[in-house]
């Protein structure tokens, strides 16, 4: 059985509290929607099927487009580091909504792509934006241990070239001329992260200290942003109050296996729970 997967292919369950989950519920049901690196289509499929979004859908890579094309009203290839890449947009339109799921910590320039992207809104238009959150505490710990690793997902994404405090996520939307009107915090305690060895092997005096940072739980920030003369108050960020985590009886098993089996065997049993799904689960799509 061979495993055609995207690297950023994955199962979304809407619902749960992860950030594809919070940002297909933020967006809304009947909209017409540009979502920007919008990858193989893990959310697109949502978008489009489950809450009867219109989608018009970018990306860089030309597989993902193939696998868009059936899931959305059109489907283009575009580099966000171009500068002309909004060209390819000119007869399209403005939208009610536009999507960037985890997308400006790719690019060069995530205040120019942020700025371009506001051209497409609508009158009454918002974004859903998702960003990855340099901040928490696992991360702190990884430095502590002079251990700064890229993987192939996660915070530390090895395509991640930007990131983001929480007053850098304010900042950023601030001078795009956007305000947040609306603000979710995706919370993982450390030991619920890609980065739980690391963690578990930290004195327990330093994880008590870092712990005391007020938003070293946060993994992602889900925004929604509007322009800044629209209609709604604007939020700040850091007045924001961090919930606690709420694992799931999965989440508690797969961090128990993470900090208990080799890395190796761990991607590996990943993987085949997601072969289980798409070959053995009956799919919506």
């Amino acid at each position: 059985m061979v495993d055609n997967r995207h690297n950023y292919e994955y199962q979304v369950a809407l619902d749960t509290d992860t950030g594809p989950a919070r940002v297909v519920r933020m967006v809304g049901e009947n909209k017409l929607v540009l979502e920007i690196g919008a990858g193989p289509g893990s959310i697109t499929k949502l978008l489009t099927h489950v809450s009867k979004c219109r989608v018009t859908a970018l990306d860089i890579d030309a597989e993902s487009i193939k696998r868009l094309d059936s899931h959305c009203e059109r489907a283009y290839q575009a580099d966000l580091n171009d500068k002309n890449w909004p060209s390819i947009l000119k007869n399209d339109g403005k939208f009610e909504v536009l999507v960037a799921a985890d997308v400006l910590e790719h690019v060069y320039e995530p205040l120019a792509v942020l700025q371009a992207m506001k051209s497409f809104l609508n009158q009454d238009g918002y974004m859903v934006i998702s960003l990855p959150h340099a901040g928490h505490s696992v991360i702190h710990a990884c430095l502590f241990d002079e251990d700064f690793e890229y993987n192939d997902y996660g915070l530390l994404d090895r395509t991640h070239i930007r990131f983001f405090g929480i007053k850098n996520i304010q900042k950023l939307f601030e001078s795009a001329g956007m305000k947040i009107v609306h603000a979710e915090f995706v919370v993982r305690n450390p030991e619920h992260t890609e980065f739980s060895k690391t963690w578990a092997k930290m004195p327990k005096e330093l994880r008590n200290e870092l712990l005391k940072n007020p938003f070293g739980l946060v993994y992602q920030v889900i925004v929604k942003a509007v322009p800044i003369d629209a209609q709604g108050n604007s939020i700040v960020l850091m007045d924001m109050l961090v919930p606690p985590q709420q694992p799931s009886l999965r989440d508690s098993l797969r961090a128990f296996l993470r900090s208990h089996i080799s890395d190796g065997l761990y991607s590996k049993l990943l993987q085949l729970n997601e072969l289980r799904h798409k070959y053995f689960v009956k799919q919506k799509f």
